[in-house]
């Protein structure tokens, strides 16, 4: 009996799913808990599970395309049994010859058979003309609209003069990503030097076409993804339904970046693992809501939701936007566990292998672009938490100490907070717990 595969609800909050990749393919066995597919969702993309055995017989869904929770996306079958609905047949049905006989009544006159018809002469074929041979022309390039590549590929593709065709995406479903780009720009070998003819009197120059160096200007159509049209909902939701105001504090980051030179040291020679500055500020944030619990909560209609727990929503870049994985009961967690769990969550983000739950129980969200430069930013709200931290650059400036000006490193502390739960006073506080935490580093890890 045919089975068929559905597309599951994979989270809370998806509607529909994309089919990334087949991982079985047809004719393939299926065993009860094999991976058949990876499934993009308004989160993550992960493997599909099987929750029934057989033979893959038909594939409903192609790579790329969407489907509603639900809906079919391929059948199972036993071995040996065939499709429900057979192929159609070129052989025309033979009618029954007794099928459109009339009754006759009893004593009636049987018409005479009609006389066979005489058949016409065929007309004699006018002289054929002579074959006209048309050359086809060759098969154009697939053209890259077809070619699976992340908007900043396609880009980084176009500025760099890269054949979308001929990369490798190492992406999820074979998607060109920009690290392919980068590989392909690298490995791309420099032309040989082109010999210098003896000098000739230099012509009159003349104007170069301007289409030599104008581009193309074509409109590219960039299809949203699961995840960017989930962002983009959420974002708009965040901006129009929640009043946002923004706070700064500028923090010393010299004892921090000292302290982190002392414990990554010593960690070379115990566990290995590496401290970012991140895991400090992470550490820190989980102290100074502890310290200032009014942060740590939630709008909700007529009321607000303290929070019993502390889960830290840490911001990661991935090809088709940004994700926020949360580290789950933050405060009962070390430094070490911390940075060990952040880096997990990062490189399986990037490998689009991360679980839908690993995104719940957030209760304030990190945003650190301080690795691509960024000295200070606003950011936007994660719904339904009522604070985001911007954390920015450590910079090199000049500052003013008892009277002095010396070269100082500096750290721009930004917090973005829903008005509704978070009074100016409030938010104010949480930033000075956070910057002493910061300026004294050694009182997180006691």
């Amino acid at each position: 009996m045919a089975t068929h595969i559905e597309m599951p609800k994979l989270s809370d909050t998806m509607t529909e799913g994309t089919v990334v990749r087949w991982l079985k393919q047809v004719g393939d066995q299926v065993e009860i808990g094999d991976e058949i597919a990876e499934i993009e969702t308004d989160k993550a993309t992960m493997a599909m599970e099987a929750f029934d055995e057989g033979i893959l017989s038909e594939i409903l869904v192609a790579e790329g395309g969407k489907a509603e929770i639900g809906a079919t996306l391929a059948v199972l079958r036993e071995e040996g049994e065939e499709p429900e609905t057979a192929e159609p047949s070129d052989e025309k049905p033979v009618s029954d010859p007794l099928e459109n006989l009339k009754p006759v009544a009893v004593g009636a006159k049987i018409p005479d058979p009609l006389p066979e018809p005489t058949p016409e002469p065929e007309p004699t074929p006018d002289p054929a003309p002579e074959p006209i041979t048309v050359s086809e022309p060759a098969p154009a390039a697939a053209s890259s609209e077809r070619i699976k590549a992340s908007p900043l590929a396609r880009k980084m593709a176009e500025s760099s003069g890269v054949d979308l065709a001929s990369v490798k995406g190492t992406g999820p479903g074979g998607r060109i990503v920009k690290k392919d780009i980068e590989a392909a720009t690298a490995g791309a070998a420099a032309p040989a030097p082109t010999p210098v003819p003896a000098p000739a009197p230099a012509p009159t120059p003349t104007p170069s076409p301007a289409a030599a160096v104008v581009a193309s200007g074509e409109d590219q159509r960039i299809e949203l993804s699961n995840l960017r049209r989930i962002i983009a909902e959420r974002l708009l939701t965040s901006k129009t339904t929640i009043p946002h105001f923004y706070l700064h504090v500028e923090a010393d980051a010299a004892p921090l970046m000292d302290i982190r030179k002392q414990v990554n040291a010593q960690a070379e020679v115990t566990h290995g693992n590496k401290y970012t500055v991140n895991d400090f500020v992470l550490k820190a944030v989980i102290n100074a809501l502890q310290a200032v619990p009014a942060v740590n909560a939630s709008f909700n209609g007529d009321h607000i939701v303290q929070f019993g727990h502390i889960g830290v929503a840490v911001a990661i870049a991935v090809d088709d936007g940004l994700v926020t994985p949360v580290v789950k009961d933050a405060a009962l967690k070390s430094l070490l566990q911390i940075s060990r769990e952040v880096k997990d969550l990062a490189t399986r983000a990037r490998e689009g292998k991360l679980l839908p739950n690993e995104f719940d129980g957030g209760t304030i969200t990190v945003s650190n672009l301080g690795a691509y430069g960024v000295e200070s930013f606003d950011a936007i709200i994660n719904p339904p938490q009522a604070a985001i931290l911007s954390i920015g650059a450590i910079i090199e400036k000049a500052v003013v100490v008892k009277g002095e000006i010396v070269p100082g490193l500096r750290l721009d502390l930004g917090l973005s907070c829903d008005h509704r739960v978070v009074d100016g006073a409030i938010g104010a506080q949480f930033l000075g717990q956070l910057k002493k935490l910061i300026e004294n580093p050694a009182l997180m890890l006691v």
